[in-house]
This record gives structure tokens, sequence and C-alpha cells, in this order.
């Protein structure tokens, strides 16, 4: 019943959002003067800052509700707010997760400057992920929240499906970095599947995108999150290092595994048992071999990446404009673009010289992208061959998005509850 409330909400606030500035004000005779919206204030410096002030003010109350309400309760009704107000009311804009591309366009672009609005949005969900995990996922992230709210009958994939899935999002967030630092595209935006959702407009093939995630997202929670999604990628290298974080159980733990069958994302890490003689030297074999392979997988990579070059800069738009004129002196139509640009101050030459740089710029960075992705796969081998001893059940700091599913599935939880509630 709360789910369809709050998707009830959603679509109240769609409809608001929707008819915000629609179609343009009609002239009015006699004086009379059309009242301002007080739905939004958008696209101005005030409401930049508000959206700012919202968002910490959600970060700062999905931590309180994670970790010392421990209210599952408390964190469904937040994400239902942020699906309203960061998605359809300011329809996915500022955006923490295309955030990063800011940052690393005007980290490698001299003369790139990020507004103070969006560089707040980039680092406060990072800032919190370190001092009490992903509190951001939890219940503040639109994206996150549209997927939370229609996960139904989650069912926890294979273990060698998220495995091989896992290597996705990093792939998003490496080629978002190279993307936008030699100033190509903001690939992340442009793909973005929520965003033409909450704004009910874009290209098809991106809206049935969207909708094909959330009808998946009612059977694997959150695929957005943990296979797409580049920030995700940042925001869980932070958590992994978190000051505090969620815990599954409110004191002791007692090794009933009740949690790691109610966690829908498979971020449970069990109990571990003690080595013996026979496994440890096989470990310690599997580790060492893990070792010999990372620096070949950032070699290999590093290679591999330079031949990203040509076909990346195909998202160009000085890319798409010369093969555009290369169409049009084989008798195709001219478009408003090309005919801008014959109007305009640059020649074929320079366009091609352009092209020519940007190309080289993109396969100087594709074997920097090349290269990251092998270290990152690199310490994946090394990390799984590492084993930490765990005296019970606990949550995984890089990947739980502190969504308190578990809660309930504790019985010391219940305990706690059922003692509240008599005393």
């Amino acid at each position: 019943m709360k789910r369809l409330l709050a998707l009830a909400l959603a679509a109240l606030a769609a409809g608001r959002a929707i008819a915000d500035e629609r179609f343009p004000r009609p002239e009015f005779s006699g004086g009379y003067r059309a009242p301002e919206n007080l739905w939004s204030v958008g696209g101005t410096a005030l409401g930049e800052w508000l959206d700012v002030g919202v968002l910490a003010l959600a970060l700062a109350l999905a931590a309180y509700l994670a970790l010392v309400r421990r209210s599952r309760r408390g964190l469904f009704w937040l994400t239902a707010f942020s699906l309203v107000y960061f998605g359809f009311v300011k329809q996915g804009c500022v955006c923490s997760v295309g955030s990063f591309q800011n940052v690393a366009e005007a980290l490698f672009s001299p003369g790139v400057a990020v507004p103070a609005s969006i560089l707040c949005f980039f680092a406060l969900p990072l800032l919190m992920a370190l001092l009490f995990g992903r509190v951001f996922c939890a219940a503040v992230c639109p994206l996150g929240a549209a997927q939370e709210l229609v996960a139904w009958r989650p069912y926890r994939l294979p273990r060698w499906a998220t495995e091989c899935l896992w290597i996705v999002p990093r792939i998003m967030l490496g080629l978002g970095v190279l993307l936008a630092a030699t100033g190509t595209a903001y690939v992340v935006c442009r793909k973005d599947p929520f965003v033409a959702l909450f704004r009910f407009s874009g290209p098809l093939p991106t809206v049935l995108f969207g909708l094909g995630l959330l009808a998946v997202g009612v059977f694997v929670a959150r695929p957005y999150c943990r296979f797409v999604c580049p920030y995700g990628v940042l925001l869980s290298w932070m958590s992994r290092l978190s000051w505090r974080h969620l815990t599954i159980t409110p004191d002791d733990c007692v090794v009933c595994g009740l949690c790691a069958d109610a966690c829908p994302v498979d971020a449970i890490l069990p109990a571990t048992a003690e080595r013996t003689q026979e496994t440890r030297p096989q470990g310690l074999r599997g580790l060492v071999f893990a070792l010999v392979l990372l620096p070949i997988l950032v070699a290999g990579g590093a290679w591999a990446g330079g031949f990203l070059g040509k076909p990346l800069l195909k998202l160009h738009e000085d890319a798409l404009l010369a093969d555009q004129l290369v169409a049009e002196e084989a008798g195709a139509r001219a478009t408003v673009e090309t005919d801008a640009f014959r109007n305009g101050p640059r020649t074929r030459e320079q366009l091609n010289e352009d092209l020519a740089q940007r190309q080289a710029r993109l396969t100087t960075g594709g074997h920097w992208f090349g290269a990251f992705l092998g270290l990152v796969v690199g310490l994946r081998l090394v990390s799984l061959r590492i084993r930490w001893k765990r005296s019970g059940f606990e949550p995984d700091r890089a990947d739980c998005v502190s969504c308190g599913r578990c809660f309930a599935s504790c019985p010391r939880q219940r305990q706690r509850e059922r003692a509240h509630d008599e005393g």
C-alpha cells in the first residue's frame, strides 16, 4: 500500500512538472500580470543553492535514519520524497551521477570552470559516503529511488552474473572521464535513461531503455545502480573507507543468515570459516598468481586502449559534421548544421585539423583508460584471493546501498523492537 501511495505522489509531481512552463504564457491586456510559478525556482542562483540545501538535509536525514534510527519505513518515505523533488520537480538536473563529468572536464581543460552548486552535488554524497556509507544511494538519489520503489519481488542473481556485470560501471566511469576530459561528449548524461522519463521527453531508445530497466528492477533490485552507474563506483570506493556504516544487527550477530536472504543487492558478507592446513597453501598460490597478473593486465589494457581514439571520435559533433559534409558531396540534402558551418569562420581544413588533434587526445586518453580498466580488474582478482576473518554476517561496505531491507530479517532487531513497544 505504501509503495502505491509513493508512486501516486510521484505521478502527481510529474503532472506538475509537465505543466511547468509547457506552453508560452499568453499576453494579457489591461495591466494584468501573470503570477510567478511557486512550484519551482530552478534556473536561478537561489534555486541552485536551495537544491544544494535540500540535498544536504536529505543526506543528513538518510544517515540518521539508516545508522541511528534504523528505520526502513523512514528511508522509504525519504526515497519517495527524493523521487518527487530531485526527479520529477527538478527533472533529474542537477544530477550527482553526471557531475563527475563536469569535474573531469574542468581538471583537464584550461578555462573550464565548475559552478559551485554542481561541485557541491558532486562532493557532498562522496563526503557522506566517506563518513556514513552510501546513504545517497539509500534514499536521496532519484535514479536509485525510482528503482527502489518498483523492487517488489527482487531475486538475487547468480554470483557469476554479478561478477561479469561488475565491470560495466567501471567502463562507464572511465569512458565518462575520458570523453569529458577531452571535451568530446557527456556520454553519461546523453544516455541517462531516467532523466528522459523524469522529463517525459527524449530519444525513443533512451526512453525504452529506462522503462526496460524499471521492468527488470521489479525482479532484479536496482539494475542501473549496480551494473551501470559510474558515480556508484566512486561512492563504493568512499564507502569502503567509511568512518561509520549501517549495521545489520543492533548488537551481536547470531549468525542465522536470514539477512543474506533478505538483501536484494547481494551485499552481505557471511561469517568466514577457519582455514585449514590444506586450504592455506592453495589460497596463497592464487594470491601470488593474481599479483603477477596485475601488471600484465595494466600493460595490456593500456595497449588496447590506444585503438579507441578513432571510434570514440565519432561521438563528437565535429565528426558528425564532417561525415554529413562528405554525404552532401555525394548528393545528400544539406542540414542546418552544415549550412551554419559553411557560413561560419572555420574552413574544411581547420575542421579536419581539429578532428586530428581531438583524435590524438582521445588516443592518449585511451591508453590511460585501458590501463585503468586493467588495474581495477587486477585489483578485483587480488581482493577475491584475500580472506578477511568475520565472526558474523556483515554488510559489504562497498556494495551495500544502506536501504535497510535487512533490518526486519534480524531476530535481534525484532527483539529490540518488541522490547521498545512493551516499554
